[in-house]
């Protein structure tokens, strides 16, 4: 976490609404007082809510997990009037960017390891520590904040003025007041006989003052020839939190996606692999790690009191195979000189999702050469000044890491040099909408000034990703059990009591862990759709949002209620591996810990609660509504294959009646997708409401004696309600599920975890 660095506010931009160069340079500042006064109610009930993600780090990830934000974007979402254009850069006829004269200080010094920081107020005690490592130059780059009279013996300082005069094309993409403004003291290392360059900031304090001591500074002359790797056995794990192995399973890295947290088992076995290619080596920080705002907010006891989180400083170092992918961060971070050109930090993205999106474009571009990523154990302190840290400015990170994982393990290229691959991915990470086409043209810049440095490309090697892997024999296994040390759970020490809460998470997991929900929302999605992710998807294995209205932002889909059974086949379709599918509106709560006896191989329904299911005559009710959905039901009963129309009409057994049901919750089991996917096939384009078609489905899909009619018959289901009425008379935890809970927003999303925290007590640590 750097919450201490100047916010460039840079808001992702599409193509056809980019600001003005002038206007996104020149960024100012944010009045914090005036914005957190005025949303200081909002603040608050979202950071508690966002809590319920913290007890995630509990629970084991059963199947393939998919993202709680991930979500697919079309190419309808791109804009016909306007294609971002490619650059045309002429790699050989790149001119030479020569070390200035007097003009810049330093022009004529050379070092081979050099640390480089983001500077914005005076020279820190850790500063000073930085320049007294031996053998390393210390370079820190300013921006507008910093104090003009900005001065540290030992080190280097780069002005905004002297930065402009280095003749690097990159300068005209930076914003004045970022930390992103490092991409050119990364250039001017380079250009200065850069061969390691430690990515820091200026409250990194090197333990024992030693870089070479904690990170494999020669590549060449391994001590050490062997690495622990971890192990590529399941094809679908695209992404690892490395803090389990170095003994803190409870904390997690900033960019790790949320629906990860919960995999908190110890490696089954490691593999291993010769050192030597490692050009990216992240380092743990003790006392603050790189930790999110949702870690953040949720585990402080007091707005006053520090973290101190220690790692295992003697647990191996461990490696990451080619598919697999871990955060990496600015602040604590070696480059080798092969992995120089993954320093650009992008400039269209939130300041405190640069880093880590950098960190995962340049691993897939590792790749390409052969190298890889390994992580250290604990490398500097870093102290907690318990600053403000805004959660929305990871916005990028929380919404887009998971479908970026996804598409950067898919990505291939044809292109015949590094460069030409990376420009290349650079150019398809915009078409995504991952950054803008800003960082396209970032990317190009970037390149040319890396070889008007002199800097020489690494060659391409091949590829292994579209090989089968190799098999993983007994022999090729080794094990390393990490330490379980001391952790802060929600503010608190882990006692025997909250370990006996994770059994609880645990076991609810691993029943619900390969079950979808598929949640429609009424409410207003830009303040619930969030929280109902990071509630639910501590349980299932992922939660789809939909909604009357579609949010692009927040991974909302669009589709009408009435018409949702519709659009369930396209999720079964993308989640064909899973267990079953759990459709839930908004208004209705389920409480997961009462359903665990529920058969998931059976369909269930509320067909055992009268006010949400009966039947109706098709003739001669006055009701016209039902009179038309009843005309509907007979032409597409009398079109249905034989089983179908023999089990929904022995399940009826009046042909004169329709069935109707709320159908506010329902759970479709993966052995009956294929049929439920039949019968929307056959309604077609015909008007029938979601409140007929889904009981006419599954009366055609099975005998309501065969439905596990028991697992939702205790649900409270209240279709009237006195003015009195509150959230906490209707509400009990002992009910499978409680309808009608309407939560509207975050206030009323507060009110609601403290209920459930009487049958989920972890969630009474929240709030």
């Amino acid at each position: 976490m750097v919450q201490d660095r100047v916010v460039a506010k840079t808001v992702p931009t599409s193509p056809l609404n980019t600001p003005p160069r002038s206007a996104r340079n020149f960024s100012k500042k944010l009045d914090f007082s005036i914005w957190a006064s005025e949303n200081s109610y909002k603040i608050l009930a979202v950071f508690f809510v966002i809590a319920t993600v913290a007890a995630l780090f509990f629970l084991r990830n059963a199947g393939d997990s998919a993202a709680l934000l991930c979500f697919e974007k079309s190419n309808s979402d791109k804009s016909a009037a306007y294609k971002i254009q490619y650059p045309q850069v002429s790699w050989s006829n790149i001119a030479p960017v020569r070390p200035l004269g007097p003009s810049v200080p330093y022009s004529s010094f050379k070092s081979e390891k050099w640390i480089v920081v983001s500077v914005s107020s005076a020279p820190s005690d850790s500063l000073r520590a930085l320049t007294r490592i031996k053998g390393w130059q210390l370079l820190a780059v300013g921006n507008s904040v910093t104090p003009a009279d900005w001065s540290l013996k030992g080190a280097i300082y780069l002005s905004l003025e002297q930065q402009a005069q280095l003749g690097f094309k990159s300068v005209d993409f930076l914003p004045y007041s970022s930390h992103v403004r490092k991409t050119i003291g990364y250039l001017f290392a380079i250009q200065h006989g850069a061969k390691m360059i430690f990515d820091a900031d200026d409250r990194a304090e090197v333990l024992g003052s030693d870089l070479s001591r904690h990170f494999d500074t020669n590549l060449v002359e391994q001590k050490h020839p062997v690495l622990l790797q971890y192990s590529h056995a399941d094809p679908n794990r695209t992404v690892v939190n490395p803090y389990i192995h170095f003994g803190q399973r409870s904390v997690w890295p900033r960019g790790l996606p949320l629906d990860k947290v919960g995999d908190v088992a110890r490696e089954e076995f490691y593999t291993e692999v010769f050192s030597g290619q490692q050009f990216i080596q992240q380092g743990l920080s003790n006392g603050l790690p790189d930790v999110d705002a949702v870690f953040y907010y949720t585990r402080k006891s007091s707005g006053l009191e520090a973290f101190d989180i220690r790692f295992d400083e003697d647990a191996p170092k461990v490696a990451l195979p080619q598919g697999m992918m871990v955060p990496v961060n600015s602040f604590n971070t070696l480059f080798h000189t092969q992995a120089f050109w993954g320093l650009m930090l992008p400039v269209s993205i939130s300041s405190m999702a640069s880093d880590v999106i950098r960190g995962y474009w340049a691993q897939r571009i590792l790749w390409e050469i052969g190298g890889f990523v390994a992580f250290y154990p604990p490398t500097i302190y870093r102290m907690d000044k318990a600053e403000a840290y805004h959660f929305s400015e990871e916005k990028d990170l929380h919404v887009n890491v998971n479908r970026l994982i996804k598409f950067l393990i898919s990505w291939r290229s044809n292109k015949h040099t590094l460069f030409e691959r990376i420009l290349h991915l650079s150019y398809a990470m915009a078409e995504e909408g991952f950054w803008s086409e800003e960082d396209v043209k970032l990317t190009a810049a970037w390149l040319q000034d890396l070889l008007a440095t002199g800097y020489q490309q690494p060659r391409l090697m091949t590829l292994e990703l579209d090989r089968a892997r190799a098999a993983i024999g007994h022999g090729d296994k080794k094990e390393f059990v990490p330490k379980k040390l001391p952790s802060v759970h929600l503010g608190v020490e882990e006692t025997g009591t909250v370990n006996f809460e994770i059994g609880n998470l645990i076991r609810w997991r691993k029943h619900f862990g390969n079950v979808v929900l598929v949640m429609h929302l009424s409410g207003p999605v830009d303040r619930t759709a969030l929280e109902w992710r990071l509630l639910y998807g501590r349980i299932f294995k992922t939660v789809i949002i939909l909604a009357e209205q579609g949010n692009w932002d927040l991974a909302v889909e669009q589709c009408s209620l009435g018409h949702a059974y519709k659009y369930l086949p396209k999720v079964f379709e993308r989640y064909s591996g899973a267990e079953g599918f759990m459709f839930l509106q908004d208004n209705m709560i389920i409480n997961y810990w009462n359903l665990l006896l529920a058969d998931k191989k059976k369909l269930w329904i509320t067909d055992k609660i009268k006010d949400s299911w009966f039947t109706k005559p098709k003739l001669g009710n006055t009701d016209e509504w039902f009179l038309k959905q009843g005309e509907m039901v007979t032409r597409v009963v009398s079109n249905f294959p034989v089983h179908f129309q023999t089990s929904y009409k022995e399940s009826m057994g009046d042909e004169d009646k329709i069935a109707f049901c709320t159908s506010e919750l329902f759970y479709i089991p993966g052995r009956f997708v294929g049929d439920f996917t039949d019968l929307v096939g056959y309604v077609g384009d015909l008007d029938i409401h979601q409140k007929i078609a889904v009981p006419m489905f599954f009366l055609s899909m099975d005998s309501p004696q065969n439905f596990d009619s028991d697992a939702l018959a205790k649900t409270v289901y209240k279709t009237s309600l006195s003015p009195n009425d509150t959230f906490s008379n209707i509400y009990t935890a002992q009910a499978p599920a409680v309808f009608p809970m309407k939560v509207q927003n975050e206030v009323d999303f507060v009110k609601l975890v403290r209920l459930m925290a009487s049958g989920d007590p972890l969630l009474a640590e929240l709030v």
